[in-house]
């Protein structure tokens, strides 16, 4: 491929722009609803790996934007998996997701599920992995109840952070 055959790209948002306090993403959100439909998750995201970033653009293709909300370091510590987790910052993990074109905006919560932030950003589909039953979670069932669609992506088999960071651990030290 010779450089004059490349095809420029819309420019995207400067990383730091898409990372924005719940309150912003609030009002972000509805312009983005007037653009298309709008695609929501919630992770830790601590280190990301293929897994996720599959994950996340399965997810981006149910619509037109994608919001992820990060846990925030204390709500992933009360998540139980493991008191040295997360080992990246909510600062570094958001700017890590907002550099993935398949993310339109990043965010954060502080409670323990999504719920609270969903209801303020009312997004057109909650996206969720493979290991939640959507039927079970409040935040699932008032996502339908608006209208909107919740649904799960399979995991990519293979991938687990907690692997990843126990499979590190083990390693000898020089």
């Amino acid at each position: 491929m010779t450089p004059t055959s490349l095809t420029p790209q819309p420019r995207a948002l400067p990383i730091e722009d898409k990372i924005v306090p719940p309150e912003e993403a609030a009002r972000q959100c509805q312009a983005l609803k007037a653009q298309g439909l709008v695609v929501f998750t919630n992770g830790v995201f601590d280190v990301l790996h293929k897994g996720h970033v599959s994950y996340l653009e399965k997810a981006r293709q149910l619509g037109q934007h994608l919001i992820v909300a990060l846990n925030t370091d204390a709500s992933a510590k009360r998540l139980g998996k493991g008191p040295e987790r997360p080992l990246n910052t909510l600062l570094d993990r958001a700017h890590v997701m907002a550099a993935l074109q398949s993310v339109s905006l990043v965010t954060w919560f502080e409670e323990d599920t999504p719920l609270a932030i969903i209801q303020v950003l009312r997004p057109d589909v909650l996206v969720k992995g493979g290991d939640y039953n959507m039927d079970t979670l409040a935040e699932a069932q008032w996502v339908r109840s608006t209208g909107g669609l919740a649904t799960t992506i399979p995991f990519v088999s293979g991938y687990s952070t907690t692997k990843l960071v126990e499979l590190i651990q083990s390693m000898p030290t020089r």
